[in-house]
C-alpha cells in the first residue's frame, strides 16, 4: 500500500476509467463525509500520505512474526486511518479488488485539501499495494528532527529528491507534525508538499474553519 516515488513509472491520469469509472467520485464522497465533520483531519491525512510514500507501507498491521512501520515510534501519532478504511470499503462494494490502497491514500489527501478550499490537482494513478512493512526501515529512511544535513541529503537523494526538495520539506515535516497535534483548525501557515503528492501546488491552510461544499 505504498505510494513511493520508486513506483512513479507507469502512473497515468484516468487509470481506473475502464475498470472502476466511479472510483474517484466514491473516494471523494467518502472523504467529504469525514472532513465535513472533522476538518482538522486534513493535516494528519497529508502527513499520513507522506509517511506512506517515503518508506514502504504505512497501512499494514504488525503480525506475530513482524513489527510493521505503523508501530514505529515516529508513526504512533499518525491519524486518519479510518478515512482510508472507509473509502476503501465503499470502493470495494462497487469494484472489488481493483483500486489499490496506495492510490486511495493519495486521493484522500488531495480531496481533503480541496475540501477546505485548498487547491485541487490531478493525480496520476496506478500504484500497486506493497506487501512488506518493516519497523526498522522507518528509522533508517524517514527523516528525523535530529538528523544532520549530510544524513538528510542522503535520505532525500535515495528517493530521487534534491536539495531544493530538502529545504522545502524540512519545514513541511515539522509543520505537519505540529498541525496534527493541535486541536484547532486555525492553521495560518503554507505547506509545499512532497513530490510524492503528485506535483501538488502550494497548499495554504485557512485561518478559520471553512465551509465545506458537498461534492
Amino acid at each position: 500500500m505504498v505510494s513511493n516515488l520508486s513506483n512513479a513509472q507507469g502512473l497515468r491520469l484516468g487509470y481506473y476509467h475502464k475498470t472502476c469509472p466511479n472510483a474517484e467520485s466514491i473516494i471523494r464522497k467518502a472523504t467529504y463525509r469525514v472532513i465535513s465533520r472533522v476538518p482538522t483531519l486534513v493535516a494528519p491525512l497529508l502527513r499520513l500520505h507522506f509517511h506512506d510514500c517515503f518508506v514502504r507501507v504505512i497501512l499494514l498491521n504488525s503480525t506475530k512474526t513482524n513489527v510493521a512501520e505503523r508501530d514505529a515510534i515516529p508513526n504512533l501519532s499518525l491519524r486518519g486511518f479510518n478515512v482510508i478504511d472507509a473509502a476503501k470499503a465503499e470502493v470495494e462494494e462497487e469494484c472489488p479488488g481493483v483500486v489499490s490502497c496506495a492510490d486511495i491514500v493519495v486521493l484522500v489527501a488531495r480531496d481533503s485539501v480541496s475540501m477546505i478550499h485548498g487547491p485541487y490537482w490531478e493525480v496520476p494513478l496506478g500504484r500497486r499495494d506493497g506487501r512488506v512493512s518493516i519497523l526498522n526501515q522507518v528509522f533508517a529512511e524517514l527523516p528525523a528532527p535530529f538528523d544532520n544535513i549530510t544524513q538528510l541529503r542522503q535520505m532525500f537523494a535515495a528517493k530521487g529528491l534534491n536539495m531544493k526538495d530538502l529545504a522545502v520539506l524540512s519545514g513541511t515535516l515539522g509543520f505537519l507534525v505540529w498541525a496534527d497535534q493541535t486541536s484547532s483548525s486555525s492553521v495560518g501557515e503554507s505547506f509545499n508538499p512532497s513530490p510524492c503528492l503528485s506535483h501538488a501546488p502550494l497548499i495554504q491552510f485557512p485561518n478559520s474553519t471553512p465551509s465545506i461544499p458537498n461534492p
